[in-house]
C-alpha cells in the first residue's frame, strides 16, 4: 500500500496558513465593528466661502453668482483684429530660395509670416509693402502683398 504524499511539515504549514487567514478576517470584522470613522458621511469635508475646511455643507442660499466674463486670468484678451484691413510694413526677412519671409507692421510693430504664394509681385528684404492679414493655424499671415 502506498502511503500519503502529505508529510507532517506540509500539514503544519497548511494549518498555519488557514489560521493566519482566519485571524486576518477576524481582525477586519473587529475593525469594521469598532471603527470610530462612521462611514463616508464623517469623511466628507467642505470648503466655506472664506476658504476654510468645515464638516458642514454650505448653505445654497448664500451662493453668489459669478459672471465668468469678469474673471481675468494673467493676460488681457486681445481685441479682435480686423482681418482684411490694409496695413503697411517693411520686409524684415525674405528667403526667395525657400519662398517665405516676415513682414514687420509699421504701426503695431508686429511681425507677420508671408509665403511666396501670397505675393502679387516679387519682394526682397527692406522693401516697403502693403498687405492684408489672414488667420492661420499658427497665427496671422500676410496675404495679397504689394510693393509701395
Amino acid at each position: 500500500m502506498a502511503s500519503s504524499q502529505e508529510t507532517f511539515s506540509k500539514r503544519e504549514k497548511e494549518k498555519k496558513r488557514l489560521k493566519k487567514r482566519v485571524d486576518k478576517q477576524a481582525k477586519l470584522a473587529d475593525r469594521k465593528a469598532n471603527s470610530p470613522g462612521g462611514g463616508l458621511d464623517n469623511m466628507m469635508a467642505y470648503v466655506d466661502e472664506n476658504g476654510r475646511i468645515t464638516d458642514t455643507p454650505p448653505n445654497p442660499l448664500n451662493r453668489t453668482k459669478v459672471n465668468p466674463e469678469n474673471i481675468r486670468i494673467s493676460t488681457q484678451k486681445k481685441e479682435i483684429e480686423e482681418l482684411n484691413a490694409i496695413r503697411k510694413g517693411r520686409v524684415e526677412f525674405f528667403n526667395p530660395a525657400k519662398g517665405f519671409g516676415f513682414i514687420k507692421d509699421v504701426e503695431t510693430v508686429e511681425k507677420y509670416f508671408v509665403h511666396v504664394n501670397s505675393l502679387t509681385e516679387e519682394i526682397k528684404e527692406g522693401d516697403m509693402v502693403m498687405f492684408e492679414t489672414e488667420r492661420s493655424f499658427k497665427g496671422m499671415n500676410a496675404v495679397r502683398v504689394k510693393k509701395i
